[in-house]
């Protein structure tokens, strides 16, 4: 009988039929039987698959900021229609003396006010923050007919 101390090979029946076939298959990974082999195959698999990730967040920017740029585009050219617009119908009711127009309403005007707006928010800001401060500062002070006996 044999030595107790050689085992056959487990895996030999599946190294034969693997190493038989010669031919790589498109698709069909050829199985490998080597540790090292195999983890070096998922570090490289992985590399790609984070290399694609980047790609496709990359991708998805790139189309978020077009949209928003379509969209900003759009918004300029319909504001610049209704201005137009805003423009041609104060003239024509003003030549024709209807006066439903409000003083300075230009389609210049309105767009100039358009454009202005985050500095008027910022000015308004500005005035609420002081006025509740000088609120906050005369909740401070002691009434002066209170400090006099």
């Amino acid at each position: 009988m044999s030595d107790s101390n050689s085992l056959p090979d487990p895996l030999s029946f599946a190294r034969k039929m693997w190493g038989g076939m010669g031919v790589s298959l498109p698709g069909m990974v050829t199985p490998s039987l080597n540790i090292e082999d195999i983890e070096k195959k998922i570090r490289d698999l992985k590399a790609v698959e984070n290399w694609l990730k980047m790609n496709l967040s990359m991708l998805q920017m790139t189309i978020q900021g077009l949209e928003m740029q379509c969209v900003t585009l759009n918004a300029v050219r319909a504001m610049g229609q209704m201005a137009s617009s805003y423009g041609t119908t104060a003239g024509t009711e003003e030549s024709a003396g209807t006066g439903g127009v409000p003083a300075g309403g230009t389609g210049n005007e309105a767009l100039r006010q358009a454009a202005l707006w985050p500095l008027t928010l910022l000015q308004q800001m500005q005035e609420q923050m002081q006025k509740a401060a000088a609120a906050a500062m005369q909740a401070h002070q002691p009434p002066e007919d209170a400090a006099k006996p």
